[in-house]
């Protein structure tokens, strides 16, 4: 697909009322635009699975363009078309095109209009936050103006969590750490005792229906409850700047029927994601975003039935893990 030019694509970003449209600038993604240039799909092909990442960016006249557009190509080419991780508003327009709906996970999003940390239900955030502040952690907005400035402190900060988790850095679906992408974002950053520690970069909508963020990177100086300490701080930044929602991201697997007449994919889901903690920590990561009290959205994959769907869901593993050896990789 030709691109019209960065200005296009930057303002097509911010068209995006979920803050996965920020996706678009990791750089390992093909691009559809509309024949407007008023919105574009996003997405990558491996072997004949043409998957695009999260619904098309744009009205949904334009994301019905998009979606009819993408599947005729694929078809041409003899590929598959898949739509990874999209929300359930937008579920017509893919069934439309003869695919079904798998449930992948579950998706958090916290209400920020009326965020803070008053009341009984906050007592465990408070004492996170304050903990943390005794620790001698401290908060800061680092504007995209300024990123490259910090980008030596920051890759120190990220080199030694890939380290100490013994993990690679993911893709498609999450960025991975490189100067030129960080350089798009503001950043939040943790300070300890003065010394960066911690980090995130934000993934903002110009429309403040959400906000999120990608990376998130703490040092072994960082306190314990850094990571809980950073989502606070910027929830509580979020709601002063007007946001609608923060988005936690997704917990993969989470919110499975566990019936005995379930669909086989949730049975099969419910199983990885009780036994699966070799691999991936489902659960906990689960639990973790449940105590900011979020409201729960389901996610899907949509792709054609039958023999194609196993190695479409393994080309989706191949993309996000970087390869098929990483599939088995923390």
């Amino acid at each position: 697909a030709s691109s019209p030019g960065v200005s296009v694509l930057y303002r097509c970003r911010f068209m995006g009322l979920r803050a996965l449209a920020n996706a678009v600038l990791m750089g390992d993604k093909r691009l559809l635009f509309s024949d407007t240039d008023s919105g574009f799909l996003m997405y990558q092909i491996t072997g004949r699975s043409w998957i695009a990442l999260g619904d098309p960016v744009g009205a949904t006249a334009v994301a019905e363009e998009l979606v009819w557009r993408f599947r005729e190509l694929s078809d041409r080419h003899g590929g598959w078309s898949a739509f990874y991780q999209v929300s359930g508003e937008r579920l017509p327009l893919y069934v439309d095109l003869g695919l079904a709906a798998l449930k992948i996970g579950e998706e958090a999003r916290v209400p920020l209009p009326d965020f803070s940390l008053e009341g009984g239900a906050r007592a465990d955030l408070r004492q996170a936050h304050r903990r943390a502040e005794r620790d001698g952690a401290s908060f800061e907005i680092i504007p995209v103006q300024r990123v490259r400035e910090y980008i030596p402190q920051l890759s120190r900060i990220s080199d030694a969590w890939l380290e100490e988790k013994a993990t690679a850095e993911k893709r498609f679906s999450v960025g991975a750490f490189s100067a030129g992408y960080i350089a798009n974002f503001p950043v939040a950053l943790v300070r300890c005792e003065g010394y960066p520690v911690a980090f995130a970069n934000l993934w903002p909508t110009a429309s403040l229906e959400e906000l999120s963020v990608d990376l998130m990177r703490f040092g072994p100086d960082a306190p314990r409850s850094a990571m809980d300490y950073l989502f606070i701080e910027l929830m509580l930044w979020g709601h002063r700047q007007g946001y609608r929602w923060f988005n936690l991201g997704m917990a993969p697997l989470a919110g499975l029927e566990r019936h005995p007449l379930a669909p086989a994919w949730h049975r099969v889901g419910n199983f990885v994601f009780r036994h699966g903690e070799h691999f991936y920590n489902f659960d906990g990561l689960r639990r973790y975003k449940a105590k900011f009290d979020p409201v729960w959205e389901p996610r899907y994959l949509m792709a054609p039935g039958g023999m194609a769907l196993p190695r479409i869901l393994i080309d989706v593993s191949r993309l996000i893990a970087g390869g098929v050896k990483e599939v088995f990789v923390k």
